[in-house]
């Protein structure tokens, strides 16, 4: 089965649980290893990385947004959108300003020193929308970014990326059983038992 996304194209992957959308999300994104089959982001062939070359193309050119935003507890939102800009080797204060600009364009900027347990459900996971775009990633990958969030949050969230894809040209792939989010896409690929079965 092929899949091609193009710049700034925003895709949902819709299916039942169990099709296996996580699944394929996870090794498009390089978490997971296929068993046969190339992956191609950027023009760079991504299946035959490993180690620290794969950490580091996954670093710079994958967001990710998960449906537990995993931020880390004892950091402030600022520092939690930081550390992946940190980690590529950035300096120290381009990372911050851009870290701020993002939070900024989010609607963050007052709670830039907040622990995650001092934010709300919502801004929780805008603060990891944030990070998964500080390094200017080719793609963001996001696994049922809405299903921890209430109606209110969630169409936030929907307009975010559409709203992030009109000012950045960013990309986005989204497995989602939200069918207003899947709506707001430019596509929906459809799996059942572990194929794609349009698309």
């Amino acid at each position: 089965m092929d899949i091609n996304i193009t710049k700034g194209e925003i895709v949902s992957i819709v299916g039942s649980s169990g099709a296996g959308k996580s699944t394929l999300l996870h090794i498009l994104g390089t978490l997971d290893k296929a068993d046969a089959g190339e992956i191609i982001i950027n023009s760079q062939r991504v299946d035959k990385l490993s180690g620290k070359k794969l950490a580091a193309f996954r670093n710079k050119e994958i967001g990710f947004v998960f449906q537990f935003h995993h931020l880390l507890p004892e950091f402030s939102a600022l520092e939690n959108v930081c550390i992946p800009g940190w980690i590529a080797g950035g300096k120290k204060r381009e990372v911050q300003a851009r870290a701020e600009e993002l939070l900024k364009t989010l609607g963050l900027i007052n709670r830039l020193e907040n622990k995650p347990q001092q934010l709300s459900g919502g801004e929780q996971q805008r603060v990891a929308v944030a990070r998964a775009l500080i390094n200017n990633p080719s793609i963001v990958m996001a696994d049922e970014p809405t299903g921890n969030l209430d109606s209110t949050n969630a169409k936030e969230l929907h307009q975010l990326f559409i709203d992030l894809r009109k000012q950045f040209n960013q990309t986005f792939l989204i497995v989602t059983h939200n069918e207003e989010l899947a709506q707001m896409s430019d596509r929906i690929i459809h799996m059942k038992d572990g194929k794609i079965v349009n698309g």
